[in-house]
């Protein structure tokens, strides 16, 4: 098979098996067909204000200042006086959007939803906004659209400002509130000349939406025990009380207004959210108005653990907590209107001051809103699953949902509220575990064909392996053999029986992918059993114990990069037991001071993995120091390798013109951030000079001699240059170490080729490594076999890869994301261009060990193809291994972090695969923009 079509179908089947993920894991939970229910008695309330302050963790508002006054006075005497408070557990993400979804709609979208962005909806959803006669909303433009567009009719009026105020290096993000507020004073105003609207106003079942943002953007740009955090809070507080005292008196004051007052999510010490660390998911949540209970004074324990009661002074009034999507079903109630259809939220009955009889009815009407859920998900099972092979649900069949309906309703009529909301509550916690069951029916199938699929495509890379670069004794039978037309028959049939059984079920047609790769695959793995054979006959041959002890080794080595996802010190560990290698290997009595240096290299890395990953503040002297350490080393290497390879001219007025470039790189982050603090916004200059370096950053080392070590400096320079744009703290270090190991690396595989026995005229090429060329043709009759070091070469590969994923300390999780990593670039809120700075970001590293082991490559005469195939093989096992992870765990949380290891595995595995091609242009290939004069170098 030609190299090109082995990487398309192996990019394919990578591509199958990461997009598998998704589909078994995170599919849509929404259900659609259901009929909207509502409460049958009069709501309380005619009318409900919602604002949400995002990014506002709740101890920030909850906790008192030093001198025992509060910096909210104004929700304070709410929460003391006359309303009801509590908290609001989100969940991960915790992002803006997928937290108004759960509290405007009820339910939790999945991941890949979020990730389709913050502007449209991946599927349309109901919501209360949408169940409500009119809604009008002002904020920001990032969320508002996305609950209009949703809506059914056209009653969802939203006020927005525009994108370009979102911009963290605002004088003051405040100012978005205050838009918010005046933007709605001015409403009323105008309400009160416009007879047309004051007459929608004074219909029932109306929703009023504030979404305040600065507090958001205050949170990222100075974090939130800044100042401006805090003081955003405070003005919030003044803005809600003038609002509650502007409505109240539009509508003379007739003790018909509903207000919520909570947050989407929360937010870190160091100003990120994404994640679950309790201050990104305890937001605040406090209740008041018509229907609502006033403050409940309680001298008993109440039944929290966490502390919070006492730091905030507040164990003596009821604290009410409730999951976020349990918002959405207290706002339908308060103001009549039917609950969302697909949320999963259970009513807070606490928070209602109402007859018992209206909450046994609306927890009724909340009982038979999430059991139609479950009738409509069960339906569509059952069409959809072969009569003999389907399972319902036994804790609730269709008769025991009938029993449950049918006593709650008896209960309902014989005036028994308290045993009729019991029985309603029971009835929604069986209904969400069945909605959980049927949505996650085929999780066990899909999981099994997934997995066969990656056994049989890892195996047949093996069986390739085996096959194109191993000495193995050939039977001359199978040599000649045909392949076999039953296998091609059997296989054929199989094909179509899944065919005929996934057609009869009338399954997605993903799940065809999935459950018809594994047939293909398999079949070229059959079709190499005579390569098993040959290892089978060979094995009197071959040299078992080293085999046996270098499988021992790479075994112990996956599970150490495997258990490095979890624990990141593992890489330390690892990055130590590497550094002996060349003592333990013989190498060191040959190359002493290659050795030495790699001994010191490997124990520098080893110190970023134990680095603190998040919470770390910005210490740009360290992003300096960097750029000095780059231009230290690179200078050094110049200077040394002046005599063996002289430079070009061109190519040294390039050399001196990119080191002048890092040096303006390093110094560009510190004005930058020096005029952020000072509120002077982003210098036009420096945001030119980052862009177009960033844009330059591939190009220019194509302008480089292709000489081994020169076009390695030229890349090196080039991309770090842009790392340092990027970078607010030690992870700028990062790079100039990184590179030094990797050329160290270069040197010391060398000496460990020619240790090997290299003879003739390759071994005076090696002596010569400086003389390489990245565009020389390699000699195919010099293409050597594998040896059993190539398998070290190709772990080593991996390893490094995965040292310079986790190493920087940018991707341990969702919140490790520092909003100041792009400021150099832009200020304006974009979360697809910085979350694009922060994968280039990722990738500088990927590309500097590529590059390395592309020289390796060329260096050991050994074609790209045969290590890249022992790479795969690494990775895939990798993979394979968290992916049985998900499989044995039981806890969302545990399977949550194997699924995310699974996804970084496999999208690294095709990133490499993809910039496999982008290394091999970048080293080999070169722009010629002028004529050079010919020049000898020896």
């Amino acid at each position: 098979m030609r190299m090109i079509t082995f990487f398309l179908i192996g990019l394919t089947v990578h591509v199958v098996f990461f997009l598998s993920i998704f589909d078994i894991y995170f599919t849509s939970p929404l259900v659609h067909g259901m009929m909207p229910q509502s409460t049958p008695l009069a709501p309380p309330a005619s009318r409900l204000v919602l604002v949400v302050a995002d990014g506002l963790r709740a101890d920030s508002l909850f906790t008192l200042l030093p001198n025992g006054s509060s910096r909210t006075p104004y929700l304070r005497s709410i929460i003391e006086d006359t309303g009801t408070w509590g908290v609001s557990h989100t969940r991960v993400p915790t992002e803006s959007r997928p937290g108004h979804v759960a509290l405007i709609a009820g339910f939790y979208e999945d991941v890949s939803a979020v990730a389709k962005g913050w502007k449209e909806n991946p599927v349309e959803f109901d919501s209360v906004f949408n169940e409500s006669r009119h809604t009008w909303c002002w904020g920001s433009p990032d969320i508002l659209p996305m609950f209009a567009k949703g809506a059914s009719g056209d009653h969802v009026y939203t006020h927005t400002y525009p994108a370009q105020e979102e911009d963290f290096a605002s004088t003051d993000a405040s100012r978005l509130d205050t838009w918010v507020f005046t933007q709605v004073k001015s409403f009323f105003q105008s309400a009160k000349s416009n007879s047309t609207l004051k007459a929608s106003l004074l219909e029932d079942k109306n929703v009023f939406f504030l979404h305040l943002l600065g507090i958001d953007t205050n949170g990222h740009a100075h974090r939130p025990m800044s100042q401006e955090y805090l003081d955003n809070i405070a003005l919030v507080d003044t803005g809600v009380a003038e609002l509650v005292s502007m409505v109240e008196d539009f509508f003379g004051n007739d003790g018909r207004t509903a207000y919520v007052f909570t947050a989407d999510h929360g937010m870190t010490n160091w100003g990120s959210h994404g994640a679950g660390h309790p201050s990104e998911t305890l937001t605040p949540l406090v209740v008041w108005g018509a229907g609502v209970h006033n403050a409940q004074k309680v001298t008993e324990p109440q039944p929290y653990n966490d502390g919070y009661l006492q730091d905030w002074k507040l164990e003596h009034l009821r604290r009410v907590d409730v999951n976020q999507a349990d918002i959405a079903p207290l706002m339908a109630s308060l103001i009549g209107v039917p609950i969302p259809v697909n949320s999963v939220g259970v009513l807070p009955l606490l928070y209602l001051n109402n007859s018992g009889q209206f909450k046994a009815e609306s927890m009724y009407t909340n009982a038979i809103q999430v059991l139609e859920q479950f009738k409509m998900k069960m339906s569509q099972k059952k069409d959809t699953t072969l009569s003999f092979l389907f399972t319902p649900y036994q804790l609730l069949t269709e008769s025991k949902q009938a029993e449950f309906t049918r006593k709650a309703r008896i209960l309902i009529q014989l005036e028994k509220y308290d045993d009729a909301i019991s029985l309603c509550q029971s009835l929604i916690s069986y209904s969400l575990e069945g909605l959980v069951y049927y949505h996650t029916y085929d999780r066990f199938f899909l999981g099994c064909s997934v997995v066969l699929g990656f056994v049989g495509w890892t195996s047949y890379v093996v069986l390739v392996i085996l096959k194109t670069h191993a000495s193995l004794n050939r039977h001359p039978n199978l040599t000649k053999q045909n392949p076999n037309r039953n296998l091609a028959r059997l296989c054929m049939c199989v094909a179509v029986v899944i065919t005929a059984f996934l057609l009869i079920q009338r399954s997605p047609i993903t799940y065809y992918i999935y459950c018809l790769l594994p047939v293909p695959v398999w079949y070229s793995v059959l079709k190499e059993s005579g390569t098993l054979t040959d290892l089978i006959r060979s094995a009197p041959s071959l040299p078992l114990w080293k085999c046996f002890c270098y499988f021992v080794l790479v075994a112990f080595g996956i599970e150490l990069l495997v258990v490095s996802f979890f624990h990141r010190a593992m890489l330390t560990v690892g990055l130590a037991v590497l550094s002996l290698w060349p003592l333990l290997s013989g190498l060191y009595h040959k190359a002493k001071f290659r050795s030495l240096s790699w001994f010191l290299g490997c124990l520098c890395l080893a110190g970023f993995p134990l680095m603190p990953v998040v919470g770390r503040e910005p210490n740009l002297s360290l992003v300096t120091c960097a750029g000095l350490l780059t231009l230290f080393t690179s200078a050094c290497y110049l200077w040394s390798s002046r005599q063996r390879t002289p430079l070009h001219p061109s190519d040294r007025q390039q050399f001196v013109t990119q080191m002048l470039h890092v040096a303006v790189c390093a110094y560009v982050p510190s004005l930058t951030h020096s005029s952020l603090q000072q509120k002077q916004g982003l210098p036009l200059l420096n945001q030119i000079i980052s862009w177009s370096t960033l844009v330059s950053s591939i190009l220019v080392p194509l302008l480089s001699s292709t000489r081994l070590f020169h076009r390695l400096l030229s890349i090196f320079l080039s991309l770090t240059s842009t790392y340092l744009l990027l970078s607010t703290g030690s992870e700028a270090l990062f790079p100039p170490v990184l590179s030094w190991l990797m050329f160290v690396w270069i040197n010391i595989e060398q000496e460990a080729l020619l240790a090997q026995g290299v003879s003739g005229r390759q071994e005076v090429e090696l002596l010569s490594l400086s003389t390489l060329d990245f565009s020389a043709n390699i000699d195919i009759t010099k293409i050597r076999q594998l040896k059993l070091d190539d398998i070290r070469r190709s772990y080593f590969f991996v390893f490094f890869i995965i040292t310079a994923f986790f190493g920087t300390g940018n991707i341990a999780s969702i919140n490790s994301f520092d909003p100041a990593s792009v400021y150099c670039f832009l200020t304006v809120f974009n979360p697809f261009i910085m979350g694009g700075l922060m994968m280039w970001k990722v990738i500088i590293p990927f590309i500097i060990v590529m590059c390395t082991f592309e020289t390796i490559q060329v260096a050991t005469q050994l074609s790209s193809r045969s290590l890249f195939l022992i790479v795969l093989v690494i990775s895939d096992l990798m993979a394979l291994h968290f992916f049985f992870l998900v499989q044995d765990y039981g806890s969302w949380l545990d399977i949550g972090t194997s699924i995310s290891h699974y996804v970084i595995v496999m999208s690294m595995t095709i990133f490499l695969m993809l910039l496999s091609v982008v290394t091999h242009i970048l080293t080999s290939q070169r722009l010629i923009l002028w004529q050079r004069p010919k020049m000898h170098f020896p």
